[in-house]
């Protein structure tokens, strides 16, 4: 009995000791290739000795946050936690994530904006949409055109399978009120959102992912077709057009599952059949190519690498305003470092598009300053 006890406890010290130094093996050598962790995952930078540091304590610190964040198996480990998390208590270890009734995935942003808690008040929202109809009138006299797309939101798509506990709409939303200073001060527009919870029931095919936070593929093709046609018909003209003849069902792709991804799990949820348009584009030359600028969140990705650049003579996409493709592909480019009044002379349609999470701050920027380029020079020729 007494050797029996021995053995076990020897197993037990060479099981405990393998599970200590497996890992810092890991962390050196890499032995097995681990998938990496999807989303905004800040990898700490390698931290290196130095007398100042480690007398103040900083070493110390540096280095505890890094090895707590690099040992080897870090990504099992987090996965296994986020597992356990979504099994048992139904909670989301990713930030800003809610699971819904039937284990319908949102972001927080979603349901705030459908429920009126992020809401900008009346004024704000009509003091930056005058100033749109403003740069809409003085782009009519240029023969430029800009337009707004409020793309669909998840929030209001799936707005039944919020959590009891979030079911509490307290008024007004962006979205609501943006729509409607819209229509009384005759600015272009295009309302997805509108569109896709009034063809939710009668779609064929669905519109919006049950574990992504982007319309669905499918549903950003009818998207694409809407806009060219809309801008076919305010420009007054025939552009090469989206058009597909092969129709692809599958679970869904990283885009459609990017809320999925970004829960970090080690089983992939039960995921819903998916209809994948295989997307082409005409090419005839009879037709016009204007200049296109968009302005956008994340909702113009997957229309920008559909391919509809080839539909224009030149596009270029200002994520959030900020970085500028296709030119940051190849060097980082930023709207701050190019001539505003330029780019808008080389476009002849400009778009901005957001969704309702990101109403609170429409153009992010690019309003403004368009707004006080036309009306200095307005002003200029007042004084004059």
């Amino acid at each position: 009995m007494k050797d029996w006890s021995q053995k076990i406890r020897g197993l037990l010290f060479l099981f405990i000791l393998f599970i200590l130094i497996v890992p810092i093996i890991q962390n050196k050598f890499e032995f097995i290739k681990l998938k990496p962790l999807k989303g905004a995952i800040a990898i700490p930078v390698k931290n290196y000795f130095n007398v100042k540091d480690w007398f103040s304590g900083e070493y110390q610190s540096k280095q505890d946050k890094y090895l707590s964040e690099t040992f080897g198996f870090r990504n099992i480990f987090v996965r296994f936690n986020n597992q356990m998390a979504f099994n048992l208590f139904r909670k989301a270890r990713a930030n800003g994530v809610i699971i819904g009734k039937n284990g319908y995935l949102f972001e927080q942003n979603y349901i705030n904006a459908y429920n009126g808690t992020d809401f900008l008040g009346a004024d704000s929202i009509l003091h930056r949409m005058q100033r749109l109809k403003f740069i809409q009138d003085t782009l009519n006299k240029l023969n430029k055109t800009i337009f707004i797309v409020f793309a669909a939101g998840k929030g209001s798509y799936f707005a039944e399978y919020f959590p009891d506990k979030y079911k509490t709409k307290t008024g007004p939303t962006n979205y609501e009120y943006h729509i409607k200073i819209a229509q009384e001060l005759g600015l272009n527009y295009i309302d997805f959102n509108k569109y896709f919870v009034d063809h939710k029931s009668s779609s064929k095919y669905q519109l919006y992912p049950k574990y992504g936070i982007h319309w669905s593929y499918y549903g950003m093709s009818l998207a694409t077709d809407s806009i060219l046609h809309y801008i076919e018909k305010i420009r007054n003209i025939d552009l090469n057009n989206i058009y597909w003849n092969e129709l692809n069902t599958s679970s869904p792709n990283e885009i459609d599952y990017d809320i999925g991804n970004g829960m970090n799990l080690l089983c992939k949820l039960d995921r819903e059949q998916l209809v994948y348009p295989k997307i082409q584009y005409e090419n005839d030359s009879t037709k016009a190519k204007p200049s296109f600028l968009v302005i956008s969140d994340s909702f113009f990705w997957e229309i920008f690498n559909s391919g509809i650049s080839s539909v224009f003579s030149k596009t270029h996409f200002w994520f959030y305003n900020k970085q500028i493709y296709p030119d940051s592909y190849e060097k980082p480019l930023e709207a701050s470092q190019v001539n505003l009044k330029e780019e808008i002379a080389k476009h002849d349609i400009i778009m901005i598009m957001g969704t309702e999470a990101t109403l609170t701050n429409l153009g992010w920027g690019f309003i403004e300053n368009v707004y006080q380029i036309f009306k200095e020079g307005d002003q200029k020729k007042v004084n004059k």
